[in-house]
């Protein structure tokens, strides 16, 4: 059997053809040369059989990869990084984070006056002169689907606080809802969510807007994907808004240790594997 004929199987247990290419992109993004890139993808290819998981060739990428780059054994993947993170408040932050980078005017979490009740939020968006609610919904396990009932409970809120506009019981409008996750939404949250014209900001999509896509193009890697950082030691990172391996490297370890409190000698080793990571995504 070609390699190429190797039938591989996605988180949601599916299958696809082995695409050598995405092995490729892979390694380009983690800072590999085309020809670096080439040859693990060549490695990888040999390495198949039938029904290989994707994270088992992921695992392999960076086994290979750590052998060129070495700065590559500072990081989790990406998707592992972001669900190690804790849903409240570290990855409603990391949201609001990029959000903001993609152009949306963003306000944390507050609550609405609805005609039934009141409604907590997570944030308030304002993009082109649309104004979102947004429910952020962080899963431990990526390989879990977002599914029909968060977009059914964003949109009775957004009918309520709309209802409540009407009859003059607050002058807060909102005109749509948008969900965010790290996971990808099941069909039926899809549908549902193109009908009731509800942003269903996932992994990878909508299109330009996944998380995926927002984080790569902006180098807007989270703490979570350093290996080796304790969770408290991350907490405090994220408590005085680091919440970036960016926005480490921008600032001087002596104000980051009196903002966290951390002993200079751990800002110091942290930021060193920061710099080595950063390196191997982006050329830091």
């Amino acid at each position: 059997m070609f390699a190429l004929d190797v039938s591989v199987t996605k988180a949601d247990g599916s299958k696809q053809l082995f695409n050598r290419e995405k092995v490729v992109q892979t390694c380009l993004k983690m800072g590999a040369t085309i020809q670096m890139a080439n040859e693990v993808a060549g490695q990888v290819q040999r390495s198949l059989f039938e029904g290989v998981s994707t994270r088992t060739i992921l695992q392999l990428i960076f086994r290979l990869m750590e052998e060129y780059k070495p700065e590559v054994g500072h990081l989790f993947d990406l998707r592992t990084g972001i669900s190690l993170m804790d849903s409240k408040p570290e990855f409603e932050m990391f949201v609001q984070v990029l959000l903001a980078h993609s152009d949306f005017d963003v306000s944390p979490n507050r609550i609405l006056r609805g005609k039934c009740g009141r409604h907590e939020v997570d944030g308030i968006a304002k993009r082109d002169g649309v104004t979102y609610f947004v429910e952020i919904k962080h899963h431990l396990s990526y390989h879990s689907l977002t599914g029909l009932d968060e977009s059914r409970i964003a949109q009775a809120i957004l009918e309520d606080i709309q209802e409540a506009v009407a009859l003059g019981l607050t002058d807060f409008k909102v005109d749509r809802a948008m969900i965010v996750t790290n996971t990808r939404y099941s069909e039926h949250a899809v549908e549902y969510g193109t009908c009731k014209n509800i942003l269903l900001i996932g992994w990878s999509s909508p299109q330009t807007l996944g998380l995926r896509e927002i984080i790569e193009k902006g180098n807007l890697y989270p703490l979570s994907c350093l290996r080796g950082l304790s969770h408290d030691d991350r907490i405090k990172f994220v408590n005085s808004g680091i919440l970036l391996l960016k926005q480490l490297l921008e600032q001087d370890g002596s104000s980051i240790t009196a903002k966290t409190g951390l002993p200079y000698e751990v800002v110091v080793e942290v930021t060193k594997k920061a710099r080595a990571g950063a390196n191997a995504l982006w050329g830091q």
